[in-house]
């Protein structure tokens, strides 16, 4: 469980540096995106294999209703990482569309795992997303949205959202449970 606690805690560190030190992140330049970039593939690896050898208390697990209602939570979570809420007319002017995305992920994918590990893997990133927004908020009060764009453009990343989630869970199921049912 420690491998996975300091895999989410060193995604968070990676993520919260630029706003928590912005003057030595800026000093940093490019060597510093590379830095970032490695620290993060380090947490997610630290984050899957933490996960994997993980054994917490069980809580609740899958049941019919609820991978119904993760998948379509799904749908929602890969349509606001596209850039279809910023060029599309529902959502132009959400200001954290691929934080949110995020959240969604982390709170579907709560339902349907009832364990401890869950509630740190999922929970900790889903916790992350809310810190990242207010914090992002707090250090650029003023923002302005995007032009509103086509319904067309909502339609389209809609329905490859669509596609996406089949994709993905059918990778998924290959190297985890399957996410269908």
């Amino acid at each position: 469980m420690l491998l996975l606690i300091l895999g989410v805690a060193l995604w968070w560190a990676a993520h919260l540096f630029k706003r928590i030190a912005p003057q030595k992140r800026a000093d940093m330049g490019d060597t510093g995106r590379r830095a970032v970039a490695v620290t993060l593939g380090v947490s997610i690896l630290m984050m899957i294999f933490g996960y994997r050898m993980a054994d917490g208390a069980f809580f609740w697990g899958r049941h019919p209703a609820t991978v119904g209602i993760n998948n379509l939570m799904m749908i929602g979570a890969l349509y606001f990482t596209s850039p279809g809420p910023k060029k599309g007319a529902l959502f132009y002017k959400m200001r954290h569309p691929m934080l949110t995305g995020f959240l969604i992920w982390a709170l579907a994918h709560l339902l349907v795992n009832g364990d401890v590990e869950s509630f740190v893997l999922f929970g900790g990133l889903g916790v992350w997303a809310i810190v990242e927004m207010a914090v992002i908020n707090r250090a650029e009060p003023d923002w302005t949205p995007p032009e509103k764009g086509a319904i067309k453009k909502d339609a389209i990343f809609l329905a490859a959202s669509v596609v996406l989630l089949v994709v993905i869970g059918l990778i998924h199921g290959l190297i985890g449970p399957m996410p269908f049912g």
